[in-house]
């Protein structure tokens, strides 16, 4: 179960994470190659050389233990995934949001105790300041736009940035600003119009020139906008008992949301330069790891685009995505300098990727697989929030809305549908 930790995340971070990416790798050594066996040998059953898979890099002390791909690229063409191809990220989008937010922040063009009034000035807070700061960590009120019945529906229409807007921002506030938390894309779509005011371009624009090329991250970028040809892995939906392709989805409805593409090789990168500090000062790498806290002054579990706590006692960072064709999820051991991330190209049928993420991870840091999530009573730690049916066996987070297609989700389980399936948020 995860708890939110007294101990400064950023610290461990900054101070016992593994130093730069290196693109090719030492050879490993013969503890090392035991270790990437043991790991591939316990998740490769979760996957069938028939079906759709994911993509898998398991990091340890900066050295690359496992880089592996699973399954096939294209059920319909028969194509195999490779570890270089580019996925869709869906959530893990949000930390890249957050940190170009903190990037303005330390060039002094925002502050995130700014209203966001002050970059967006039509859009009505309802009579209420609602801060920079509580759309980077799901406190301030806004109402998530994905449950909205209407959001399906529509979500395969080209709309700009100020359309979407409008497609959400005259709803009621959940919640008094900075008194709840609760998980809403609408703040990190409101975070990219904040980026693309402050910083003076278009969101796409942004994140290219200042986050992914200075890190050398060539294939990750927001869908449509790649500087380069990418080996893409198609999507999927499970269909009865066939996968078939996802249901289609404009990208410029997730936008900063959850609209990135990437490989796990540069996810790697970004992992190493947080781990040296790049991009943003210390302070401000301390502060999007330590957990955001309310107006009452409990703490949440959740920084500036990652959620935060513990597991198997030992701290940990971590995040997940779902999107239309996929399922994603990454996650980081500091003080084991451990970091593991799993691409799925299937967004419902295969099992969940945190399942993967942490038998990889205990395996990495001390040669054991986790004890059984089925034996646990807390919810799935992905971010990944699915609405299940209340005869469904063992734990699942419950979506805000069950009017939408949905997807059920049980511990350890293969995910399957309920009704017609559909990814909710991204």
């Amino acid at each position: 179960m995860f708890k939110v930790s007294s101990i400064c995340l950023a610290t461990l971070i900054l101070l016992q994470a593994p130093s730069t990416w290196a693109d090719q790798p030492a050879p490993l050594s013969q503890q090392q190659q035991a270790l990437a066996a043991q790991i591939d040998a316990s998740i490769a059953p979760y996957y069938k050389a028939t079906e759709p898979g994911a993509v898998v890099i398991v990091v340890k002390d900066g050295q690359p233990l496992l880089r592996k791909a699973y399954g096939l690229a294209s059920v319909q063409d028969g194509q195999p995934l490779t570890p270089d191809m580019s996925l869709r990220l869906g959530s893990i989008s949000k930390q890249f949001t957050a940190v170009a937010i903190l990037l303005l922040a330390d060039q002094g063009k925002l502050a995130i105790t700014d209203d966001i009034t002050k970059f967006l000035p039509d859009y009505p807070t309802h009579g209420k300041k609602i801060t920079i700061e509580q759309l980077l960590a799901h406190t301030s009120g806004i109402h998530d736009y994905t449950v909205k019945p209407e959001f399906v529906p529509n979500s395969t229409k080209d709309l700009n940035v100020a359309q979407m807007i409008d497609f959400f921002k005259n709803d009621p506030l959940d919640f008094e600003p900075g008194t709840q938390w609760r998980y809403s894309s609408s703040g990190y779509f409101l975070l990219g119009a904040i980026i693309e005011k402050a910083g003076g371009q278009p969101y796409a624009a942004f994140m290219e020139q200042q986050i992914f090329v200075p890190l050398g991250m060539n294939d990750t970028a927001y869908e449509g906008h790649e500087r380069r040809p990418a080996k893409r892995a198609a999507g999927h939906i499970r269909s009865g008992e066939a996968y078939v392709p996802n249901l289609p989805l404009s990208m410029t409805q997730p936008y900063a949301a959850g609209a990135l593409v990437s490989t796990v090789d540069d996810l790697a990168r970004w992992d190493a330069a947080i781990s040296d500090g790049k991009l943003l000062k210390a302070a401000t790498w301390q502060q999007a790891f330590t957990p955001v806290k309310l107006n009452d002054g409990k703490a949440t579990r959740y920084g500036y685009g990652w959620m935060l706590g513990t597991w198997q006692n030992t701290p940990v960072i971590h995040h997940g995505g779902g999107i239309n064709g996929f399922a994603t999820y990454a996650m980081r051991l500091p003080k084991e300098k451990v970091y593991v991330a799993v691409l799925e190209n299937s967004d419902t049928g295969l099992v969940d990727p945190d399942v993967v993420a942490r038998k990889a991870a205990a395996i990495a840091w001390a040669g054991r697989i986790p004890r059984s999530r089925s034996s646990r009573s807390s919810p799935p730690f992905s971010m990944r929030m699915l609405a299940c049916t209340p005869s469904m066996t063992g734990p699942a987070i419950r979506s805000a809305t069950s009017r939408a297609p949905c997807c059920c989700s049980v511990r350890g389980a293969r995910r399957s549908a309920c009704w017609p399936t559909r990814r909710m948020v991204f």
